[in-house]
């Protein structure tokens, strides 16, 4: 079956298929993974082969969004015939302003709507080329998958769903765009892109108020008590640097030099930034990326408390594996008291337990 991009039944199928994916997907899926003792949101699972059964369904998911790629490719290139010549349209929505007609503008129609009421008023709008909005109106469902599957399968999408899925939107739009120009596949159109990217932001709120919105259902409370810190937050002297400061650096204290750095550099992987030797004060500057680690040695005379150090990874069972591996004896998972994520534990020099969460 040859599928015309601005046809009706084209049109409909993918609007089906959109709100489908849209409601059906995120509960059908969490209906299927409570069944199975599955957690979605990085807490504890009660079934064992939780990792292999999350596993599959990402292999799954990703294979949606394979399948989805395929008929994107198809729409965008092997529905249609080559052109001649190269096909450049660059007037921004030029056809679609063509296809609606006012009698008296935008605005007037504006005015129309509160003066008159709405029938009254779109009684003065005439359609006259339903192929161009169709057009549009396909060229924004045929992205909004996109905007909602990126992030809802992938964690790095996930951590700046907006930024990061938008302009992986754009870029992807960019391409198909350039492929048909080179292609003669279509036309280079200004409009089309304009409309994958509008299309990929709808999804992208799309996933926000609907699969976030049924992964956390106390959302309603979350956002209150956001919105009351921020207004009062306002008033302190470090909420205009809320984005610009992190914690950077942790000081933790220790006794025996050559097993922290047997521990930290040997077994960890840390890197050996620099040293200082103070009187009997031996002063270490560890760092592991953008995370640094201050640890001091005093002298063996002096007694500890217990310390504790909490990092955050996004693949929690792999680096477990990794730690078993170089001999370090992890703890079994268990979810943290404040977010309910899963954590694990080990023990690392002096009463020192260093923390794992999952980000």
């Amino acid at each position: 079956m040859i599928l015309d991009p601005n046809s009706l039944l084209t049109n409909v199928l993918v609007t089906v298929m959109t709100l489908v994916m849209v409601f059906a997907l995120p509960y059908i899926d969490r209906k299927v993974c409570a069944k199975l003792g599955v957690s979605l949101n990085d807490g504890v699972s009660t079934n064992p082969k939780a990792d292999h059964y999350l596993h599959l369904r990402k292999i799954l998911l990703i294979v949606m969004f394979a399948v989805y790629l395929l008929l994107v490719g198809y729409v965008a290139f092997f529905s249609r015939d080559a052109a001649e010549d190269y096909r450049v349209h660059a007037d921004l929505y030029h056809d679609l302003a063509d296809s609606i007609q006012i009698d008296f503008g935008l605005l007037g129609l504006i005015a129309a709507i509160f003066r008159d009421g709405f029938r009254e008023a779109m009684s003065h709008v005439t359609i006259q080329h339903t192929e161009n909005i169709a057009q549009v109106y396909m060229n924004i469902c045929m992205f909004i998958p996109m905007g909602y599957l990126l992030p809802y399968i992938f964690d790095w999408f996930r951590r700046r769903p907006l930024r990061r899925t938008v302009f992986v939107c754009f870029l992807a739009s960019l391409a198909v765009e350039n492929i048909q120009l080179v292609t003669k596949l279509g036309f280079y159109d200004i409009d089309d892109l304009f409309s994958n990217t509008i299309g990929g932001y709808l999804g992208v709120l799309l996933y926000l108020s609907v699969a976030y919105v049924l992964a956390h259902p106390d959302w309603r409370e979350r956002m209150e008590n956001q919105r009351l810190y921020r207004k009062e937050a306002k008033k302190t002297a470090l909420y205009p640097f809320f984005r610009k400061v992190h914690i950077v650096r942790s000081t933790l204290f220790a006794i025996d030099n050559t097993e922290v750095l047997d521990f930290y550099v040997t077994k960890m992987g840390m890197y050996l930034a620099r040293t200082i030797e103070n009187g009997k004060e031996t002063d270490y500057l560890l760092t592991f990326g953008k995370n640094q680690i201050e640890i001091r040695c005093l002298p063996g005379n002096v007694s500890l408390p217990s310390q504790n150090i909490t990092l955050a990874c996004n693949n929690s069972e792999y680096l477990k594996k990794r730690l078993t591996e170089h001999g370090i004896s992890v703890s079994e998972y268990s979810a943290d008291p404040y977010s309910g994520l899963r954590t694990f534990s080990f023990e690392a020099p002096d009463h020192t337990r260093i923390t794992i969460i999952e980000e």
